[in-house]
């Protein structure tokens, strides 16, 4: 079946099941597509002999009654895998090779997939664009010489350029969602807490959360479910019955209330974005939902909120990468303190080192009150803003980014127009809820345009049946012409 790759993973999964198709072809189908996708830079490890081995241990001794039997599946680089090397995307941990497995991967391999190979990530999934890896910039399959997006480039652009047939990334402000929507896929970033955090590596612990990156609504429920669940080794994993989201997915919508916050509409915001926004706003309408005019009055102070908690907690969390229990060690110094700073100097790439700068300047005495506690106190109000939505409606609708993707090199020397990519995103990681990010449309240069859908605390299944069914009324069609193989 030639054209195996181009399909979902519901229909792969399917495919397995019905005994059409064998893992081995499935496997050997991904490995051909990503050895001619070595352009793209979206594979950092490749694990095509284990995987081709799985996949012939599956053939012979198939479970069919999981939710990925035989499925091969790449993951972000920042999941660690055991006996299999992890990156982080970073100088600091360019040979690091586990000896254990995270949670959400240890989840996704007992429903019956295995491991394709890693994903190239901003370094520490520090960025908005994938031009922060140690290992190159990822682009974007869409367009030659356009970024994918970021942290998790690598599994945006795989996942759209048929290298595996779904991917999951890290969220922590916006790393999932923002990504999709610069390449047309689906991206999810799940409440805080569903997925287990234990074995990913650390960028900022209270913000941080994995979530699945796919080609349809289907196949994001489908992969929540499989990678989802409680996690005693996780202080910050919720504690509740597994929900099946791919059996309950329905387009049916009427009734449930859509908000419309009027803070989300932004100076300098191109009109498509705007005219995408009341797209959206129609399909839902058509299919049900009522829409409700909100506000969310805390919105415009969420941005420097989350650049001063997010790198506050990455300076605390890579104060371990000291060049003496693992990972990179600069052979420069003539004491122990002089081998800290080099390895640290060395290890780190640019935009790391300012968040941490900025993390540990606003950590210290004397400013700790000034900024680090407001922001905290600031984050409470933004938390608050959404409780008060939902209490008039059940969802929020908004757009995923204030642009389409970029040109890679466009905004790597203006951190702060970087960082102006997560304005729409950033919110819900601040208030620990979830968010999934739809493609509806395309921009006048035909680059893929998303919207998000915000939902409340463990609202899941209501913003995937949102997706659902704007999803099916929207008739986006992915129309990428694959130029890295020519």
């Amino acid at each position: 079946m030639s054209d195996i790759t181009h399909k979902s993973l519901t229909e792969i999964v399917s495919l397995i099941k019905k005994k059409e198709i064998k893992s081995e072809e499935v496997t050997n189908a991904y490995i051909n597509n990503i050895k001619k996708g070595k352009k793209l830079n979206s594979f950092i490890t490749e694990s095509f002999d284990s995987a081709l081995k799985q996949s012939k241990k599956f053939d012979t001794k198939p479970k069919y009654e999981s939710l990925l039997p035989g499925v091969p599946l790449a993951v972000k680089d920042l999941f660690c895998t055991n006996g299999v090397r992890t990156t982080a995307g970073s100088k600091m941990l360019e040979n690091f090779v586990p000896s254990y497995e995270s949670s959400v991967t240890t989840n996704l391999w007992a429903e019956g997939a295995f491991l394709l190979g890693k994903l190239n990530c901003d370094e520490y999934a520090m960025g908005s664009s994938n031009e922060t890896s140690f290992f190159g910039n990822v682009i974007n399959p869409v367009k030659e010489n356009t970024v994918p997006g970021g942290s998790s480039g690598g599994s945006a652009s795989a996942l759209a350029a048929d290298l595996t047939p779904a991917t999951i990334g890290t969220d922590t402000g916006g790393s999932i969602r923002q990504p999709a929507s610069f390449t047309g896929t689906v991206g999810l970033k799940p409440t805080y807490g569903l997925c287990s955090r234990w074995g990913i590596v650390a960028f900022a612990s209270s913000l941080d959360q994995a979530g699945p990156m796919t080609k349809t609504v289907s196949d994001c429920a489908l992969m929540l479910e499989a990678m989802s669940g409680f996690d005693p080794k996780d202080s910050t994993s919720i504690d509740r019955k597994k929900e099946n989201y791919s059996k309950n997915l329905t387009q049916n919508i009427k009734g449930l209330k859509i908000g419309i916050p009027k803070e989300y509409r932004v100076n300098g915001m191109p009109n498509e974005i705007e005219e995408l926004w009341e797209k959206g706003k129609k399909i839902l309408n058509e299919e049900g939902a009522e829409i409700i005019d909100i506000s969310l009055p805390h919105t415009e102070y969420a941005l420097p909120t989350y650049y001063i908690v997010a790198p506050a907690e990455a300076s605390s969390n890579l104060a371990r990468y000291d060049g003496v229990k693992y990972g990179f060690r600069s052979s420069k110094g003539s004491n122990l303190l002089e081998m800290y700073e080099n390895t640290r100097s060395e290890g780190f790439g640019d935009e790391v080192k300012r968040r941490i700068l900025i993390g540990t300047y606003v950590l210290s005495s004397g400013y700790y009150d000034a900024y680090y506690i407001k922001a905290q106190k600031v984050r409470q109000l933004i938390k608050n803003d959404f409780d008060n939505a939902f209490a008039k409606v059940d969802a929020i609708l908004t757009p995923s980014t204030p642009s389409a993707a970029f040109k890679i090199g466009e905004k790597k020397d203006d951190p702060i127009s970087m960082y102006l990519n997560d304005i729409f995103t950033v919110p819900a990681n601040l208030a620990g809820i979830p968010a999934i990010s739809v493609p509806v449309g395309h921009d006048k240069n035909n680059l893929p345009l998303g919207l998000q859908l915000i939902g409340k605390p463990l609202g899941e299944q209501i913003l995937l049946n949102l997706a659902f069914s704007m999803e099916s009324k929207s008739n986006f069609k992915q129309n990428i012409i694959k130029w890295w193989e020519k």
